[in-house]
This record gives structure tokens, sequence and C-alpha cells, in this order.
């Protein structure tokens, strides 16, 4: 898309502004916030073009780095000193002159807030557009590697006693499981409840990530047990055993990638360890976004897709009884004769009342258990991670996942209907995996035994 005589020209004063940054050894406060300001104002469609000719425009020259690499290449191990020279001289001029621009956003307030929104831009446009902006992308992300670990993070608790302010972020922050009202947010911080917020020193206002917890008795299987049933919640008030994490939510785009959400888990496993010494069990309730939309359903139509599942393949999971019943139980119920199961199938899951009906959930129980649990254990993207993007976030991160941790209608609301047939998944936090990870965490939390 051709963009306007004014953006073009908006674009080019960010370009000497950039310029003007990256000359100066400290940038002044004005420049840094004039830039923020004047990028803010490019519309998003825009946004590719801009990073496009970041990219281009300051980048590193060969000319600049060819002395160095010639003395580095030339060693042959007889001057330690010389290579070590050649070697300190080499990184300074190979540092990438982007990174050198956005660091100085550190030394003014909202800085970081805004170079966050900046990535967030960078992988959106990268989304949506045949436009390759991995270097810039890279660059930001090389910064927060840097700056989201060690002392800048730290966790908090959020209660009904936190402010008002913090609350109201998590409750519009919430993509899992939306709320309605602030009321609504207050029932999830009850006693039997627990929400954790994870900062960064910079930013103390405004969570970067933050989780949702429910203290039980036993393995929690299904959403409604959690978000309805607020009676005896802890079975006469016996001490928990289990933590059940339903709501995870990354506040800030910016961060996608960065594996925060493993500090995330580690943090609230640790700190519940310590202060609930019974629970052992630490695990999710998680939702299956995209199973019937972007998998089940394609599957069903016979669309061309490099699933490993296919219509034949899923015939299988249905024994001849079960085949036979569905079809005969559909004809009856609509009058008129289906051509075969794929097509039964989606007819009757393309509707919310299935899960309502005395005979179909019996029928469909089994089958789409072991469908889903296929799904998230077998099928992987180009990259050969978990091609549903909750699975890879836990199993990535450390969980594990067996048939038995599949939950049939677990989740009756029409969100959970309409993305998952209903159904939901337990991924398991072993004691093993805290073990592991200890040491890990010690590379973002190095002040931790």
């Amino acid at each position: 898309m051709e963009i306007s005589r004014s953006s073009a020209k908006k674009i080019d004063n960010l370009l000497d502004l950039l310029k003007t940054i990256h000359n100066q050894k400290e940038a002044a406060l004005e420049l840094l916030i004039r830039f923020q300001n004047q990028y803010r104002s490019i519309p998003a469609e825009e946004h590719p073009g801009f990073f496009k000719a970041v990219i281009r425009k300051f980048e590193i020259n060969k000319k600049d780095i060819e002395k160095e690499l010639r003395l580095v290449l030339a060693d042959e191990g007889k001057d330690a000193t010389r290579l070590q020279q050649g070697l300190i001289g080499l990184r300074r001029k190979i540092e990438s002159p982007r990174i050198r621009i956005f660091r100085n956003f550190l030394n003014f307030s909202g800085g970081l807030k805004f170079l966050l929104d900046l990535r967030a831009d960078v992988i959106a446009a990268q989304r949506q557009n045949p436009v390759n902006l991995e270097p810039l992308d890279l660059d930001i992300a090389q910064l927060f590697d840097l700056w989201f670990q060690g002392g800048f993070l730290f966790l908090n608790e959020i209660t009904l006693d936190s402010p008002y302010r913090q609350i109201r972020f998590l409750k519009e922050h919430d993509l899992v499981h939306p709320m309605a009202s602030l009321e609504e947010m207050g029932s999830r911080l009850g006693a039997d409840r627990r929400c954790f917020a994870l900062y960064h020193r910079l930013m103390p206002d405004e969570p970067i990530t933050f989780i949702e917890a429910a203290l039980t008795r036993g393995m929690a299987t299904s959403i409604h047990t959690i978000m309805e049933n607020r009676e005896d919640p802890l079975n006469n008030k016996k001490s928990p055993d289990t933590a059940i994490f339903y709501s995870i939510n990354n506040t800030q785009n910016g961060l996608s990638g960065l594996g925060l959400g493993k500090v995330l888990i580690f943090q609230v496993v640790e700190t519940l360890g310590k202060k609930y010494s019974g629970i052992k069990t630490f695990a999710t309730l998680s939702p299956i976004p995209g199973f019937w939309d972007r998998y089940f359903q394609p599957i069903l139509k016979g669309e061309n897709h490099s699933f490993q599942m296919n219509r034949d393949r899923l015939t299988k999971l249905f024994p001849e009884k079960i085949r036979q019943s569905l079809l005969e139980i559909h004809q009856t119920k609509t009058g008129r004769p289906v051509v075969d199961l794929n097509s039964a199938l989606l007819e009757i899951l393309s509707s919310q009342q299935w899960i309502k009906d005395p005979e179909y959930p019996g029928l469909l129980k089994k089958p789409l258990t072991d469908l889903v649990h296929f799904y998230l254990s077998q099928e992987k993207d180009r990259r050969g991670k978990p091609l549903n993007p909750v699975a890879n976030f836990h199993l990535g991160n450390g969980a594990v996942v067996g048939l038995q941790n599949i939950n049939f209608g677990a989740n009756l609301f029409p969100r959970g209907l309409m993305e998952s047939c209903g159904m939901m998944v337990n991924y398991i936090y072993s004691q093993t995996w805290f073990q592991q990870v200890r040491q890990t965490m010690k590379a973002y939390l190095p002040w931790r035994s």
C-alpha cells in the first residue's frame, strides 16, 4: 500500500530523530519524548514501512568492522594481547546501531513501556504483512533479555486489600476467563483463591504477567467447580493439597517469546509451597483455543491441512457401534439421512445444544477425549512445537499431560463450547520439574538460593 505524502514526511522526520539520537553519546530527554510522541501519530498500517526503513538505515557498516575482523582472523595464537584487543574492538563495532538507540529509552519514565509497545507493533506487523522484521525484533528482544531478569523483576500477590487500580487492571486484562464486573474479580480473591502478578521495577504499577490460582482438595477438572461453587470450597475447610492455575495472562505483547511465564510459575509454586506445606500438586485447568475452528472443523470438512489427523484416521476413533448410533440418532432428530460420520459430527458439534442432549455426550466423550489428547501431544507446527499455543506454553515450560488429564464437559460456557467443544486439560507441574527448573531460575533470579 502506498503511503500518503504527509505520512512519508512523518516517517522521514522519525528517521532523522533516530539519527540524532544515535549520534549523541547520551540522547536528550526531549528528543526521546518527541520521538515517542511522533511515532504514535503514524497509523498501524504504515508501521511495516517505517520498520523496514529503520532496519535499512541503521545497520552495521561492513567497512567499519573489516580492520578488527582482519586482526582476529590473522591471529595464529602467538600474541594473546593482540587477539584480545582485536576481539574487544570487534565486539564494539558489531553491536547493532538500533540497540544503541533503544538503550536510551530507559532514561525516562515510560520509556520501557514504550519499547514494549514498539516490539508488540513489530510482532503484529510481521504477522499481518509479508515482511521480514526479524533484525529489529531481535534487537529489542535482546535488550529485554537483559532488562527482564535479575533484580528487575518482583512478584506481588494481589488481594482484596490491593490498590483499586491494580484490581481493575487485572479485571480488564484477563483474556482467559473475562470478567463482566469488578465484583466478579473480587470473588477470585477469596479465601481459597490466590492471584499473583510479576512486575518490572521500572513499571511497578502495571503487571507484565499474572496468574490466578484456586486452592483445592484434589484435582479440579471443571471450570464450573472453580467459577461457580463458592460454598465449602476446601471440603470442610481442610488444608488444600492442590493448586490449580486456571488463568494465566500476559499483559505485554512485546514480551512474547521471552520465557517470563516460566519465571512467574516458578515463583508462584515456590511461594505457595512455602505457605501451604500440604500442597504437593501444582497443575493448570487450561482451555484449548483453536481446537474446534482451526483443527477439528477443518478435518471434518476435508480441507487440505498438514495435520497428522485426517478424516479417515478420525473415523477410527469412533468404534463401529458408536458411529452407527450417532448416525441413527442424528437422522431421527433431523428427519433426514446424513452422508457420513464426518458430516454428522460437523452438524452436531456446530451447535452448542449437543451438550444438553441426553444421548450425544455419552457417545462423544471417549472419541473427543482421544482426539484432544492426540491434538495436544502429537500435532506439531513447522518448528516441531505443539500446534496448540497453550500446550506449547505449558509443555515448553516443563509440564506434562496424559490422556487422563483431558476433561470432557469441563467448560460449558458458550465460549468454551465454541472454542473446544467444552473440553479442558490439566497440565501437571511435578516436583521433579520444580527441582530442575530451580537451577534455570538462578539466571533470572540470582539472589535466590
